[in-house]
């Protein structure tokens, strides 16, 4: 551990830790993104320190995440583990799982059966039928 993270520690470390992000190169490149508020501010740098009590706000999926830093964490442990790292102060709502489309021809190529094109046996068979 370096100096520098006696204090703190790198804010995309800890979001990777917190497992917020399946890699370290993920939540870097979130960090530099933008999206990201530690305490309000607007935070560029995948270097950020950050300590205990600060709280991070971001998009993630459909929701916004809002979450205050507990424990700066010292490896990437279970998920069990990264769960103590943070408290959620806003926890994403259980959404109803979207219901599957209903099927008709409100569906993009959807057909009734039997339009459409006739196939090569219905072709030949409208033609001995018509005497051709």
């Amino acid at each position: 551990m370096s100096a520098d993270e006696t204090d703190g520690r790198r804010l995309d470390k800890w979001l990777w830790y917190a497992r917020f992000f399946k890699s370290r190169t993920l939540a870097t490149r979130f960090c530099q993104s933008g999206r990201l508020r530690v305490n309000g501010s607007v935070v560029k740098k995948a270097h950020h320190l950050l300590r205990p009590g600060d709280v991070l706000t971001f998009p993630k999926g459909p929701d916004v995440r809002v979450v205050e830093v507990v424990e700066l964490g010292h490896r990437r442990g279970p998920a069990t583990e990264a769960r103590t790292l943070y408290s959620d102060l806003a926890p994403p709502e259980d959404r109803p799982k979207k219901a599957a489309p209903e099927p008709g021809p409100a569906r993009a190529g959807a057909r009734e059966p039997g339009s459409g094109r006739p196939t090569k046996h219905q072709r030949r068979a409208l033609d001995r039928l018509r005497g051709g």
